[in-house]
C-alpha cells in the first residue's frame, strides 16, 4: 500500500511573506494543495493550488492547477523589500532559500538589476514516493529522471538520495540548494547523504568531479543536468563505476535525442553513411543516424504525471528503437485508485509516426497476433492536455460508422495522399494483404499520407479529420515506410512480441548451424513480414535463402552456394 509523508515547514515561508498575504494564505487553507505564491510589481498577489479533479485517466486523477488572488491592491516595492529582508542572498540564478528549509524563492529583475518579481514556492520532503520505483534505485544502475517542471523529479531525487544513505555512501551536488535545502546544515530529508552545494552554476560540472575525486562517493545524485560539459562530467563519472541518479531538461527520451548539447547522455546521436551495399540491405538512404556510443544512464525513467512513470529499462535498445523507427516498450508503472502499485508493459506511441489510425484500429479489432501466441500490448498515449492515456487492445470501441470496416482486417479499403500508390501496391504485395485502393474520401477505411504533406494541412487532411477517418503519417515516400505502416495497420508489425523473438532466434541458429557444415535447414513457418526478416539476416551471413510452400505454411529454407 502506498503511504506518504509530508514536512513542509510551510510556517517558516508564510512568515517571510507581508502579513496581509500570509493571513490571505491561512484563511483559504488548502495547505497541502499549495504550489507557489506569486508576488509581482504592479500586479495582484497570488497563490497557485494543486487541485485533483476526474479525467478520462484509466487510472486516477489528472493534476491541473488553479490561482486565487490573495488581496485586492497591488504588490509595492515595499511588499518585495519585505520578503528580500527575511531571506538570504540571491545567487547568480536569481535563487535563494530559507535556513532549513526546502522553500525557493526566485526573483524577476529589470534592466538594472531591481528585484521587480518574486516567486515564493513551496518545497516539501515527501516521503514514501521512492515505494514505485524503489527495486530500480538499489539496483545499482546508473538512472536518469525526466519530467516537466513541478511533476516531482527533486522529491524523488531527495528521497533516492534518503534511501540509497542508509547503506551506500552518497554525495549530493546540490547547485541550487533545492535537494538539500537553504544553509550549511542539510534538511533532515536527506537523511545521512552529504551535500556539497555549486557556488556557481557554471560550476557545477567542476564540483560534480570534485565530489568523485576527493570524497569517495558510491552514488552521486545531482539535479538538472543541462550543460555540455556537465553531461561529460557524468560520462567521466559513470565511467568510473559511481552510480549516478540525476534528472534532465526534457519530459520524454525523444526530447533528449533531439537536444544536441544533452543526447550524449544517452549515447549520442550521429549521422552515418552507408555503403551502397548496406542501404539496399537495410532499405534506408544512404545516410542514417546511429547512436555514436553506450548511454552515461543505463535506465531512464519518464515522469509522465504525478500517477504514472514509464521506465526504459534499457536506454541502449531504446535508442536504437527510436533511431531505426521500430516500435518502443516500456515498462509503465502507477498507483491505482486504491493505493497499490501496478505494473504492466506499453506500446508507446509517438507523434507523427503512429497516430489515429493505430488508435482506431488496435481498439475496433480482434488482432491476428493473438492466433500466433504474440503478446498484445496497450499503447500509452499521451492527449493534447499532457495527460497521459492507455488504449487497451482488448477494449470494446465505441460505436462509430466505420466500425465494421475498421473490425474486418482481412480487407481494407484505403486512400492515399501524396503518396506512390504504385510502390504502396508493391508494398501489399510483398507482405500478402488484401488491400483496396479507392478513389474517394467517403469510401476509405483509412487515409495514408506523408508528414510533409500532413503539415501543409491541405484540404483533403481536413475533411478526413472532420469525418474522423483514421490517418496514418508516413516519413517519407520509401518501400519500407510503406511496408511498416501495412504491417501496423494489417497487425503484422510488433517486432518486440515473443513469436517475432523467437522466429529471429530461430533463424541466428539455423545460419549458425549451416556455417558449421549443414547444407541446408527449414525454418518454422512465418507471415510475410518475419520472412522478410529471417532472409535479411542470411545475405548479412552471406548465405543463399528461398520461401518454399503456400500460405499460412510458407517457410524459408537457408543454404550455402
Amino acid at each position: 500500500m502506498r503511504e506518504l509523508r509530508i514536512t513542509d515547514d510551510l510556517d517558516s515561508l508564510l512568515n517571510v511573506l507581508p502579513p496581509s498575504i500570509s493571513d490571505a494564505i491561512r484563511r483559504i487553507g488548502r495547505f497541502n494543495d499549495l504550489i507557489e505564491v506569486v508576488m509581482d510589481l504592479g500586479r495582484l498577489p497570488e497563490s497557485r493550488y494543486v487541485s485533483a479533479e476526474a479525467s478520462g485517466d484509466l487510472h486516477g486523477l489528472a493534476r491541473r492547477e488553479e490561482s486565487l488572488v490573495l488581496r485586492d491592491t497591488e504588490i509595492c516595492r515595499e511588499d518585495l523589500s519585505y520578503v528580500l529582508e527575511r531571506i538570504s542572498n540571491f545567487d547568480e540564478d536569481n535563487r535563494a532559500g530559507i535556513a532549513r528549509t526546502l522553500h525557493r524563492i526566485s526573483a524577476i529583475r529589470n534592466r538594472r538589476g531591481e528585484v521587480v518579481g518574486l516567486t515564493c514556492r513551496v518545497g516539501r520532503a515527501v516521503y514514501g514516493t521512492l515505494q514505485i520505483i524503489e527495486d530500480i534505485i538499489t539496483s545499482g544502475k546508473s538512472i536518469l529522471l525526466l519530467g516537466k517542471p513541478g511533476v516531482g523529479k527533486t522529491t524523488m531525487l531527495r528521497e533516492a538520495a534518503r534511501v540509497l544513505a542508509e547503506t551506500r555512501r552518497v554525495v549530493i551536488v546540490d547547485t541550487s540548494n533545492e535537494i538539500g535545502g537553504d544553509g550549511d546544515i542539510p534538511h533532515p530529508a536527506v537523511g545521512r547523504a552529504r551535500r556539497m552545494q555549486v557556488s556557481s552554476p557554471s560550476r557545477q560540472h567542476e564540483v560534480m568531479i570534485e565530489a568523485v575525486e576527493n570524497h569517495n562517493p558510491q552514488v552521486i545524485v545531482i539535479d538538472e543536468i543541462g550543460r555540455e560539459q556537465e553531461a561529460e562530467a557524468a560520462r567521466t563519472i559513470a565511467e568510473r563505476g559511481v552510480q549516478l541518479i540525476g534528472t534532465a531538461h526534457g519530459q520524454t527520451i525523444e526530447n533528449l535525442m533531439a537536444n544536441p548539447t544533452l543526447n550524449d547522455l544517452i549515447g549520442g546521436i550521429e549521422s552515418v553513411t552507408l555503403s551502397d551495399e548496406e542501404a539496399r540491405r537495410r532499405g534506408t538512404q544512404k545516410t542514417v543516424l546511429e547512436r555514436r556510443a553506450p548511454p552515461t544512464f543505463d535506465m531512464l525513467i519518464e515522469i509522465r504525471d504525478r500517477h504514472h512513470l514509464l521506465v526504459h529499462h534499457n536506454v541502449s535498445e531504446a535508442v536504437d528503437a527510436l533511431l531505426r523507427n521500430r516500435p518502443l516498450v516500456a515498462e509503465l508503472r502507477y498507483w491505482d485508485e486504491q493505493g497499490n502499485m501496478r505494473s504492466e508493459r506499453v506500446r508507446v506511441s509517438r507523434e507523427g509516426e503512429r497516430t489515429v489510425a493505430e488508435l482506431h484500429l488496435r481498439q475496433a479489432r480482434q488482432d491476428p497476433q493473438r492466433e500466433h501466441g504474440m503478446e498484445l500490448l496497450p499503447t500509452l498515449h499521451t492527449s493534447s492536455a499532457g495527460e497521459t492515456i492507455i488504449t487497451r487492445p482488448d477494449a470494446q470501441p465505441e460505436p462509430a460508422s466505420r466500425g465494421k470496416a475498421l473490425g474486418d482486417i482481412r480487407s481494407m479499403r484505403l486512400y492515399v495522399f501524396g503518396v506512390s500508390k504504385h510502390r504502396l501496391k508493391q508494398a501489399a504485395r510483398q507482405l500478402g494483404v488484401s488491400a483496396e485502393f479507392v478513389d474517394s474520401l467517403d469510401d476509405a477505411d483509412v487515409l495514408i499520407t506523408t508528414k510533409s504533406y500532413y503539415r501543409q494541412r491541405p484540404r483533403t487532411i481536413i475533411d478526413a479529420e472532420q469525418d474522423n477517418v483514421p490517418i496514418y503519417v508516413l516519413r517519407s515516400n520509401s518501400v519500407t515506410q510503406m511496408e511498416s505502416c501495412l504491417a501496423d495497420l494489417f497487425g503484422l508489425a510488433d517486432l518486440e512480441t515473443a513469436s517475432y523473438e523467437s522466429a529471429i532466434r530461430e533463424t541466428e541458429e539455423a545460419i549458425q548451424r549451416v556455417l558449421a557444415g549443414e547444407r541446408v535447414v527449414e525454418l518454422s513457418p512465418q507471415n510475410a513480414f518475419i520472412r522478410r526478416q529471417q532472409h535479411q539476416l542470411a545475405r548479412e551471413s552471406n548465405l543463399l535463402s528461398h520461401s518454399y510452400g503456400k500460405e499460412p505454411m510458407r517457410r524459408v529454407r537457408i543454404f550455402r552456394e
